[in-house]
């Protein structure tokens, strides 16, 4: 990406695309019992308070009635159809580990295995997007929670973080690649949740192989553990490597989540928040969804950009829209064609 001399205006920049996650799996619902949905109507009221107060895109997992992250499709099922009516213009955006929250005491913290995940582009009615994530990768989300982070919550018990601080993000190229031909047949949008820029190339490469054709919707997930950390020098140089073309949005975990969003506001970028990603604000300050949502838009109202509507958000996703070409795509995203036989040199976009 680069940044000319005026882009840190705001009458230059798009409109900020607010992805909400306010069904946080990994925790039980008596870690913040304000804020952790329970019922499919309370999921649905979720979703109408996080739009209300100015997201656009809804990071979607569901939880059963005994507290625990579903795994069933027609819990998704009926979630996705509830909320078409609820949320008519927000961007449903499944989550890609269906989910990944021990199911008992002493069990590991897993994503599903390859074929049931595969049944994401099988939903009905369809999301606009499912979440994807490339090259198997540690996942140990833990590694840089405090015990400030934890107190009072499910994590202070030792199986549980032991659990997660093992997760495993299994994403083999065989699986990555049968994947994003299932999603786009049923014309659903990958996102891409990247950990560092290895995975970016993979992407990148998986773009001029043809194995993906259309907009690109990323996401710099910078967590720990086998991810990249929430340091201003990591995020830089993921930036710095990201093409033109794409959407970038980024994430991060517990209190580093409202400074990377700053910065992100600041620059240009899209902003990710909500009990998934952090349940605090100040030091012991418990925040729900709707209030880290509401905080941002104060933040974007003191720098003077304006907050996506739900048309802006389908606009910048640029949901819907497909490219016919590994040539066309290149050139839409803003990378090099790939390399003519017999070409030598340099490769430019004229």
């Amino acid at each position: 990406m680069h940044f000319h001399d005026d882009a840190l205006f705001p009458e230059v920049q798009e409109p900020l695309v607010i992805t909400a996650a306010p069904y946080g799996p990994e925790w039980e619902p008596a870690d913040f019992e304000a804020d952790l949905p329970l019922t499919m109507d309370q999921h649905v009221q979720q979703a109408v308070d996080c739009w209300n107060a100015g997201a656009t895109v809804l990071h979607i997992h569901v939880r059963e009635l005994d507290g625990k992250g579903s795994k069933r499709l027609s819990m998704f099922n009926e979630l996705l159809g509830r909320l078409r009516e609820a949320v008519p213009e927000m961007i449903l955006q499944v989550g890609g580990s269906i989910s990944f929250a021990p199911e008992g005491e002493g069990a590991d913290a897993k994503w599903l295995e390859d074929d049931a995940r595969h049944m994401l582009a099988e939903l009905d009615p369809a999301p606009d997007q499912v979440t994807i994530a490339i090259n198997t990768s540690q996942m140990n989300i833990v590694e840089l929670m405090t015990p400030e982070d934890i107190a009072g919550t499910s994590f202070e018990r030792p199986e549980v973080w032991a659990a997660y601080q093992d997760m495993v993000v299994p994403a083999s190229p065989t699986w990555v690649i049968e994947h994003l031909k299932r999603l786009t047949a049923n014309g659903i949008q990958p996102h891409f949740q990247l950990s560092s820029i290895p995975q970016l190339e993979t992407v990148e490469r998986l773009i001029r192989r043809g194995h993906y054709m259309g907009p690109l919707n990323l996401t710099w997930v910078a967590i720990g553990g086998g991810f990249d950390g929430p340091n201003p020098y990591n995020m830089m140089n993921f930036i710095s490597r990201v093409p033109d073309g794409a959407c970038l949005t980024l994430e991060t975990l517990m209190r580093s989540v409202l400074p990377v969003n700053t910065m992100a506001i600041a620059m240009g970028l899209h902003c990710r928040n909500g009990n998934e990603d952090t349940l605090w604000g100040l030091p012991g300050q418990k925040l729900t969804s709707v209030q880290q949502i509401e905080q941002l838009v104060r933040i974007t109202g003191e720098l003077g950009r304006d907050v996506a509507t739900g048309k802006d958000a389908h606009d910048i996703y640029r949901i819907g829209q497909t490219y016919n070409s590994v040539d066309e795509t290149l050139a839409k995203l803003g990378y090099a064609p790939n390399r003519a036989q017999g070409q030598v040199g340099f490769t430019f976009h004229a």
